[in-house]
């Protein structure tokens, strides 16, 4: 819902392309994107706003602002756009917190503070933070804390909201607070199920309000920066938040604009991806449409998300071909950065069972590029034994992409990152490795296990845990051994449930007699697709620890 700030700009959270019309209608005549393209699993590339704007009569333009990192020459490109474009205009990100304050940073100096304050205020921002820096040229005391909490959570995704209901089992009386701008949580792991025709999109989300525990504090804010030695977090808005623990766990960035030209296509030409929300439904429509062509299945090198899913596509794409006898006139390839299927070796045979039914064509060393959704081309980089590359082009009637993925950027920015740019924990304890009261969990940790919801699940009560330890109130401390899951679905009523640890060592919840992982499985997928989703909604999101008691830290 748009919030007018002045009768020349109003501004919005994030908007999607079927509501340019109603906008139009509404009489706005240009659009301001302040959202970076891949920040959020439900977002619309700003090349779709664009589209859609362009055919509904309005102008648009990409600002794009780093959440919590705004900067003044990202406030003078704001005012650029601001007076160019035709008014009026709504300018919108993920919540519309830094379109305000971009706006707020214009107009200082050109009308008084307190104008400035109220019109952000009675549109539902809190601008006094970032007008006090303004006033005192970036400095001064703003940064002194405005809250404080005892724990501190950075994301509400699967490891923050676990981690949290963990922590609140064991002590109710905690004072936690989980910062996180979203209002939607999604259970990702069944998106790949979306993009199959067995689960709805609709039933894979629910409000943040609704899934975070009732106890916590919930902050919708985004972080800015961090400040271990004074045990604080900036969010944005210049607003401080002051912790004795801090657990940091926001999650892992989809990087759509690594591969050249793939945000401007996603959704139309026949290019789709299961790691977006509102995208997996459209894997669904263009496999049941397809006849007949070529049909391509990518992934990047790791780390990615849930490492079997790219594959987990295909299957259930090439399964669905050959029950409607399509199959034989399907070209199916799968072009993988990596040089090997899976990266437990255990598991290899019986995906190669499939490969083979499917005759699906194995791509290894080839890694997405560029992309040219209307001529439906693809470019891959391809490496050869001797390292030396060469690029290969192929065409597609269908194309699924994975994009290449990475740390999110206020954490690579900051001082918790490695060289590489994940939170810097030790790989048991997941306590960073320079600052004792910080801990990490979850896809965005350095930690060298598959980045899945099951690795959450195992990590969620070994971080609640120590936490207590280092309050006194437990006295054992507790390890994580790299446990993940991939339950790789390769026909529509089996699966392969791939289980093991640090190092590649598999490692089965279940008897061979239940479950066998080596082989597929009715029974694992009865788990993947009865049983997980309501153990992960019901169970691990509410501390219940089903087969997730942890280890002792040897």
């Amino acid at each position: 819902m748009a919030k007018e700030l002045t009768e020349e700009l109003s501004v919005a959270g994030q908007i999607s392309p079927a509501e340019m019309t109603d906008l139009a209608a509404d009489g706005f005549r240009s659009i301001i994107c302040n959202r970076p393209d891949g920040e959020g699993a439900d977002q619309p590339s700003f090349a779709e706003i664009a589209a859609a704007a362009a055919a509904a009569g309005l102008q648009a333009r990409y600002v794009p602002i780093t959440a919590g990192q705004v900067s003044d020459a990202d406030a003078a490109a704001f005012a650029t756009a601001l007076a160019e474009l035709p008014k009026p205009v709504l300018a919108y990100c993920r919540s519309g917190t830094r379109s305000t304050i971009l706006w707020a940073m214009t107009e200082a100096g050109k009308r008084p503070a307190d104008d400035i304050v109220n019109r952000a205020r009675l549109a539902g921002y809190d601008v006094t933070g970032v007008m006090q820096r303004v006033a005192k040229g970036g400095a001064g005391d703003t940064d002194k804390p405005v809250a404080s909490h005892d724990i501190v959570i950075i994301g509400g995704g699967a490891a923050g909201t676990a981690v949290a209901a963990s922590l609140l089992r064991r002590a109710p009386d905690l004072d936690i607070a989980v910062i996180d701008p979203a209002e939607t949580h999604y259970y990702q792991p069944g998106w790949t199920m979306v993009g199959g025709g067995i689960f709805s999109a609709e039933s894979t989300a629910k409000s943040m309000a609704s899934v975070l525990p009732g106890r916590v504090t919930w902050i919708k804010a985004a972080v800015a920066s961090f400040s271990p030695e004074t045990n604080s977090v900036l969010l944005e808005g210049c607003r401080a938040i002051r912790y004795n623990h801090l657990i940091v766990c926001p999650g892992i960035k989809l990087n759509w604009n690594g591969v050249e030209g793939l945000s401007e296509t996603l959704g139309h030409n026949g290019v789709t991806s299961n790691y977006r929300y509102d995208l997996a439904p459209y894997t669904w429509d263009l496999v049941r449409n397809l006849k007949s062509g070529k049909a391509i299945f990518t992934q990047p090198p790791m780390p990615i998300k849930c490492a079997g899913a790219p594959q987990k596509a295909m299957y259930l794409s090439a399964d669905h071909w050959l029950r409607t006898g399509h199959l034989k006139d399907i070209d199916v390839s799968f072009y993988n950065a990596g040089g090997v299927l899976f990266g437990v070796p255990e598991y290899v045979p019986a995906l190669m069972n499939y490969v083979e039914r499917y005759n699906a064509q194995l791509k290894f060393n080839h890694n997405l590029i560029a992309i040219d959704g209307p001529a439906q081309r693809a470019w891959f980089k391809k490496t050869g034994p001797d390292g030396a590359t060469e690029t290969v082009e192929t065409s597609f009637d269908m194309i699924h992409v994975c994009p290449p993925q990475l740390a999110p950027d206020f954490i690579r920015a900051s001082p918790l990152a490695d060289s590489a740019g994940w939170i810097d924990v030790d790989h048991a304890t997941l306590r960073h490795k320079r600052f004792a009261n910080i801990y990490g969990l979850g896809d965005a940790a350095c930690t060298p296990n598959a980045k899945t919801a099951a690795a959450a699940r195992k990590q969620a009560p070994v971080v609640a845990e120590n936490i207590l330890c280092d309050k006194g109130r437990l006295t054992i401390v507790r390890a994580y051994d790299g446990y993940g899951s991939c339950p790789l679905t390769v026909e529509r009523g089996k699966i392969v449930l791939a289980e093991f640890c640090y190092g590649g060592k598999v490692t089965p919840t279940f008897p061979r007699f239940v479950i066998d992982g080596m082989k597929p499985s009715r029974t694992a997928w009865l788990l993947k697709a009865r049983l997980l989703p309501p153990i992960y909604w019901r169970a691990m999101l509410k501390g219940r620890e089903w087969l997730a008691k942890p280890k002792d830290f040897a």
